[in-house]
């Protein structure tokens, strides 16, 4: 039974999962066989997989599980130690224990959030894991892109820019820049109103051993609160990115 709205991949993950599941590397006939998949379909996706390094053939056309999965299991591994750190380090930080605290990560031209230290604060916004916004609009989101280049930037987005969520929503990629280039400065970003009218959050990234933005972090006020609360939270959001980068592995020659 399909498990997906694309056959081809149902039947890639059918024949990875053969693969795995078998203590004897397989033959491309005998996994055709044992899936009853088309000779020829089975052929093109083993192909396919090789290409990728997803898996490899050894001298005896026997296939084994490949390299390139240890590149998906690396990221999910950093992923999973940005997210314990993110939680084992907080609580060293009560100003930012009384506001709601955000972590994210950047996929293409969105933000998701990965984890969340709430307060019972009504900011009317909903913090969970895997939620999704455009990056453009929110704290985490323009942290994270300021570490890219503009072109970068624009081509995530096929040079279409996103339309904005509130009337506070940054509306083309020249203010957006402007945008960028203050974070460059001061190391926090800002989302003034632009996911939820009346919310404010600040926002910094976090850089792993090779000096790769990973993660961005946020806190969420009420605009109210945004003025009195600047100074002191940027602080210590930015001390708080720093002892996850060292925990990560970042060194500051990275910035030479």
């Amino acid at each position: 039974m399909s498990t997906t709205a694309v056959p081809a991949l149902d039947k890639t993950f059918q024949i990875l999962d053969l693969i795995t599941a078998s203590q004897q590397p397989l033959t491309a006939a005998h996994i055709a066989k044992q899936l009853k998949l088309p000779r020829s379909s089975t052929h093109n996706i083993l192909q396919s997989l090789l290409g990728k390094h997803v898996i490899y053939k050894d001298s005896d056309s026997r296939f084994h599980l490949g390299s390139y999965l240890m590149y998906w299991a690396g990221k999910y591994e950093q992923q999973q130690g940005v997210i314990q750190l993110f939680k084992d380090l907080i609580v060293q930080h009560p100003v930012l224990l009384q506001h709601t605290v955000t972590l994210s990560k950047l996929d293409l031209g969105e933000v998701v959030f990965l984890a969340c230290h709430e307060t019972p604060a009504p900011l009317g916004f909903t913090f969970r894991a895997g939620v999704r916004v455009p990056a453009v609009f929110s704290a985490t989101g323009k942290a994270l892109l300021s570490t890219l280049s503009m072109q970068t930037i624009e081509s995530l987005y096929e040079g279409i820019f996103p339309q904005p969520l509130t009337p506070n929503g940054v509306d083309n990629f020249v203010s957006l820049s402007a945008e960028l280039s203050a974070i460059h400065e001061s190391r926090i970003s800002l989302d003034d109103g632009q996911l939820r009218e009346g919310m404010y959050c600040l926002g910094t990234y976090i850089r792993n051993a090779s000096g790769n933005a990973v993660a961005g972090m946020a806190v969420s006020f009420l605009q109210a609160e945004y003025e009195s609360k600047y100074a002191e939270v940027s602080a210590v959001l930015i001390e708080l990115a720093e002892q996850i980068e060292q925990r990560l592995g970042f060194k500051t020659e990275h910035l030479a």
